[in-house]
């Protein structure tokens, strides 16, 4: 079996998710991610007719992000119509999922160059009947009294509840996150993998982060209403169902303490990331200076009630597969989706904080469904090679309880 050598990466900034408010939020999505997949080729000299797929995670893959837009962005792009497409979801695991995809393909030996990320406009997705990451369709019965899933948000206080994390603990991991991502922004970390976004006609759309808000206070996280209490009774059908009712159905002995919030929850934003994965052999013959190689890939299911706890086994999985153990790995990048995943994570696994999240995390970045897992691989890299570091882990909880992971050793 061949390494799966990672040549780059590249990613738009993240805009805020409103129609009409954030800078992509009227750009095509396959305007989005096709601005990265150029940027890849051009700046790495890339023949586009030997890729043999571009592979891209979306999570609400609906009319302008349907019709497979990893194969219709590497159009837009204006690859060889020999470089084929495929677009997956795995909800905020589909970038990573389609990297462990590329590299799975590549050490394999059935292919040799292959792009893979994601996108996501959440500005389109919001304007949809169907919310983006929504996950249990209430008229299915019988899959909900095999798994009463809830919402995300639920799951985020649910877990928060039953692990004993307060308030005050979820709102401090907040603020460390916008800190790190402030100071990351000032210091320009992001600055190797970034590409601006255009208008058609030459305009810049967006060419710097738009989401994180570096004024925010203790004080002012603490002023924050739960953002998730307000839906917990709600009725979400005819029959009276409620995610009270889908919780109590796993734990009847529950009373859930809300503590999470806008604050101290990912941000809502449109952007797109990407990687350019090869063989060693194609690398090699072309002139492709690698950056790092893929050490391991994992992918690991956990409670769908929970939902949000598969990092702490995709870690672990992954970690076996590579013979490695966490005192291998000098940074790691977990999705802060909720701020109780990265606390739980780093108190399971017994990790320093100080090597989690080093640039912040979704919470102050945002985080764009489809597109995060490639991002953070990206900032992953960026930072190893910044701190002259070595190997680094990511991973991302996603709906449905599951969570991809991968092992990257810089070269």
């Amino acid at each position: 079996m061949t390494e799966a050598w990672i040549i780059d990466a590249a990613r738009t900034p993240r805009g805020v998710g409103k129609v009409g408010k954030g800078g992509l939020s009227e750009i095509h999505p396959q305007r989005i991610l096709s601005t990265v997949l150029k940027a890849l080729a051009t700046r790495n000299g890339l023949d586009t007719a030997d890729i043999d797929d571009v592979i891209a995670g979306c999570g609400t893959q609906f009319g302008k992000q349907g019709a497979c837009i990893a194969r219709m962005a590497a159009l837009d792009a204006g690859f060889d119509v020999r470089a084929a497409g495929m677009s997956l979801d795995r909800f905020c695991g589909s970038g990573l999922t389609a990297a462990n995809l590329a590299a799975m393909g590549v050490m394999s030996g059935a292919q040799d160059l292959v792009i893979a990320g994601g996108v996501e406009s959440m500005s389109y997705g919001s304007t949809l009947p169907r919310a983006a990451g929504a996950t249990l369709d209430s008229g299915n019965t019988h899959l909900r009294a095999l798994h009463p899933q809830p919402h995300q948000g639920i799951c985020g206080d649910l877990i928060a509840t039953l692990e004993g994390f307060s308030r005050e603990d979820v709102d401090g991991l907040a603020l460390e996150s916008q800190k790190r991502a402030a100071a990351a922004i000032a210091g320009g970390h992001f600055d190797k993998s970034l590409v601006a976004v255009h208008h058609d006609d030459g305009r810049v759309a967006l060419d710097r982060e738009e989401y994180p808000r570096p004024g925010t206070t203790a004080e002012a996280l603490a002023a924050l209403k739960p953002a998730f209490q307000a839906i917990y009774e709600v009725p979400l059908d005819e029959e009276g169902l409620s995610y009270r009712k889908l919780v109590q159905a796993a734990y009847p002995d529950v009373k859930i303490e809300h503590v999470h919030h806008a604050g101290n929850s990912s941000g809502v934003v449109d952007g797109a990331g990407a990687v350019v994965m090869a063989s060693p052999q194609y690398a090699m013959a072309h002139g492709l200076k690698p950056r790092a190689r893929v050490r391991a890939v994992a992918t690991a299911g956990d409670s769908p009630e929970l939902m949000l706890n598969a990092p702490v086994p995709a870690t672990r999985k992954a970690l076996a597969k590579a013979g490695m153990t966490l005192k291998d790995i000098d940074l790691i990048e977990i999705n802060e989706a909720f701020a109780v995943v990265p606390l739980k994570f780093m108190r399971d696994l017994d990790v320093d904080p100080a090597i989690v999240n080093v640039n912040g995390g979704a919470i102050a970045l945002g985080h764009p469904i489809g597109a995060t897992g490639a991002i953070i691989l990206g900032t992953l890299l960026d930072e190893l090679e910044r701190r002259d570091l070595t190997t680094g882990l990511v991973t991302l909880c996603a709906a449905g309880g599951m969570a991809p992971a991968m092992i990257i050793e810089r070269i």
